[in-house]
């Protein structure tokens, strides 16, 4: 008998075949209107892909391994692997949790960071809540960004986004790397949408 997260598995593995096949036959393509093309293959082959991620972890959970081993293969804790991944009972009810994160938060973390790497203080600050801008001002973020080049050089990129929710907040984890380490930057935002939380921190500390 073919169970349900088999036949997900099964699903999930032919849509990532049939995009992948889609996106090299764009990516060899020329003319115009083939790059946005390939973008949106490449985008769709990373959620099908983040699709048989969640499927191998639930799969993983299922044959008894633990969030530390899970963890250890993705390479982070095993609270951020549960947080993004794990499918957490209410205690009260006995139902499952809502995981619902804020639509657009990862392209507006991103954004916020853009503004720090480019001096752009004020304009990082603009969805700031209340008690954010009370908080921090455009002077502390400056220095706090100066501290970041201080320990690891010159400002790069960043890495692909993280978004998950934690109760009625949703938490955006940025890898930022520089020339000479990586950190991380974390944005969290409130049920309204307003910047409840900003840090950075050597990626070595989650």
């Amino acid at each position: 008998m073919v169970s349900a997260a088999d036949e997900l598995g099964g699903l999930t593995a032919d849509r990532i075949m049939g995009v992948a096949g889609q996106l090299a036959a764009e990516l060899t393509q020329t003319g115009a209107g083939s790059p946005l093309a390939a973008m949106a293959s490449a985008r769709e082959l990373a959620t099908a892909a983040n699709a048989a991620l969640q499927t191998a972890v639930d799969r993983a959970r299922a044959a008894g391994y633990s969030w530390k081993e899970i963890g250890d293969v993705l390479e982070t804790t095993r609270q951020a692997a549960f947080q993004r991944f794990g499918r957490p009972v209410d205690p009260r009810t006995g139902e499952p949790m809502t995981r619902a994160a804020l639509p657009g938060a990862a392209e507006r973390a991103i954004a916020i960071f853009a503004d720090i790497a480019a001096g752009k203080w004020d304009a990082a600050r603009a969805d700031f809540g209340p008690q954010m801008l009370e908080a921090v001002s455009a002077e502390q973020l400056a220095d706090v960004w100066a501290q970041m080049a201080s320990m690891f050089g010159r400002y790069e990129n960043m890495g692909e986004p993280f978004t998950h929710p934690l109760g009625k907040y949703t938490i955006v984890d940025i890898p930022l790397i520089s020339e000479a380490g990586e950190a991380t930057g974390q944005v969290t935002f409130d049920a309204e949408g307003k910047v409840a939380g900003l840090f950075i921190r050597p990626a070595s500390q989650q």
